[in-house]
């Protein structure tokens, strides 16, 4: 099946099971089931084996799955076998954050460079970065050839920056903006609101 034909909703369950496993491994498990993996996940063991089954067989029956096999064709599915370099947009508490966080290169990434608009800010120190110009992120950018940016900055200067990235040749956006992005055909974006995640847990309050 083409990567295309694959539903998005699957692909955005593949990194759930990836960390399972590899919580899985850290506990020095060599085996798993989907019947294991879905209590881990909240997810029915039917529906991973559904998922699985859309990138080829990689269980057997009565004894599961090579928990340490599972994980690397997860890894080559995502394609995070590789170190993918990433660009961090707005240096505000968010953006602080994520340049200082030291989870991204074992899950596959890895902050290359971080920019800002604000004079006080541009030319400073975050972490081991120098804080660049916004007005100079398409030709870094070209440079550097990174297609993976995340994107900090506020709403109102979400949409500028996103054309900026996407002249630069960024493909793929994770957005932490309140707002909606248009882009090209071939660029996807990941939106990440907290408000809205908690909007619907509180649904289910007294």
């Amino acid at each position: 099946m083409a990567k295309n034909d694959i539903p998005d909703i699957i692909i955005g369950r593949l990194p759930i099971y990836l960390r399972a496993l590899r919580h899985m491994q850290a506990e020095a498990k060599l085996t798993t089931s989907s019947q294991e993996l879905g209590s881990t996940v909240g997810i029915s063991a039917a529906q991973i084996r559904k998922d699985l089954s859309q990138f080829g067989e990689f269980g057997k029956q009565g004894t599961g799955y090579d928990i340490a096999f599972l994980v690397n064709k997860l890894r080559g599915i995502l394609k995070i076998e590789r170190v993918w370099d990433v660009a961090v947009v707005g240096m505000g508490d968010m953006g602080h954050a994520l340049a200082r966080y030291q989870g991204f290169t074992d899950r596959g990434f890895r902050v290359a460079m971080v920019f800002d608009n604000d004079p006080a800010k541009i030319g400073g120190q975050v972490e081991n970065y120098v804080v660049l110009d916004t007005r100079d992120i398409v030709t870094s950018i070209r440079q550097s050839g990174i297609k993976v940016a995340m994107l900090c900055v506020p709403a109102l200067a979400a949409q500028e920056v996103t054309n900026l990235l996407v002249e630069a040749g960024v493909k793929a956006i994770l957005n932490y903006a309140p707002l909606s992005l248009s882009v090209p055909p071939g660029v996807r974006v990941q939106y990440l609101d907290p408000s809205i995640g908690l909007q619907r847990m509180t649904y289910y309050l007294d």
